[in-house]
């Protein structure tokens, strides 16, 4: 039992670690661009990098933040041996994306990390959420709605037709949703109010 809870705080530890590598502050520091934290909407994911430095490093940044969420959940289902151990390494994932202790615990809004979290661990209801969530990007051009549409859709999913009645999963879902939910919570007084920014236009101040 002793063993098997180690297990279980190596891969937390280690997925946090991994999403505490900010893909969009390395890809600005690499290419001379702005602190991420410090222009735009102050975080630092993909929105904001395309924002700032364009559409070509905006995408490398959301594809290194998805890819260091497959793994993460990979790694915790290395290393306990369970899909559990997966589960937990991409809430830790996403908790070191949102607050990585590498860059003064100011980071992104964990959508990207999100996505490759969805992907490795429910992949059939992750890919009915993407499919939608770039409907609705490409329909409204609001990131941020996607982006709460996305969680919010796959927690529901995943909670009535993947969870088994676990309430653990159920749970994990939720807290994923609630996650994206509150790192909008900006956007969404924007989205109400009818000033939020769209894609492609530069972020109001």
């Amino acid at each position: 039992m002793l063993l098997r809870l180690l297990l279980y705080l190596a891969a937390a530890a280690a997925a946090y670690c991994l999403g505490s590598i900010s893909t969009g502050i390395l890809v600005a520091r690499a290419n001379n661009g702005p602190d991420l934290r410090k222009v735009g909407s102050g975080n630092t994911g993909a929105t904001n990098v395309q924002r700032t430095m364009g559409w070509k490093w905006g995408l490398i940044t959301f594809f290194g933040d998805a890819l260091k969420a497959l793994l993460a959940c990979w790694l915790g289902s290395l290393i306990t041996g369970s899909h559990m151990g997966a589960l937990l390494a991409g809430l830790m994932v996403i908790v070191g994306h949102n607050w990585p202790v590498f860059f003064q615990f100011k980071g992104g809004k964990g959508v990207a990390s999100s996505c490759g979290v969805m992907l490795f661990c429910f992949p059939l209801p992750a890919v009915i959420c993407f499919a939608l969530t770039v409907g609705i990007i490409a329909v409204s051009k609001y990131v941020s709605l996607g982006s709460i549409t996305m969680l919010t859709l796959f927690a529901i999913l995943v909670s009535c037709y993947h969870s088994g009645g676990n309430l653990w999963i159920i749970g994990w879902a939720a807290l994923l949703a609630g996650f994206c939910v509150y790192r909008h919570k900006a956007n969404i007084a924007r989205l109400i109010a009818g000033t939020e920014n769209r894609l492609g236009t530069k972020l109001k101040s």
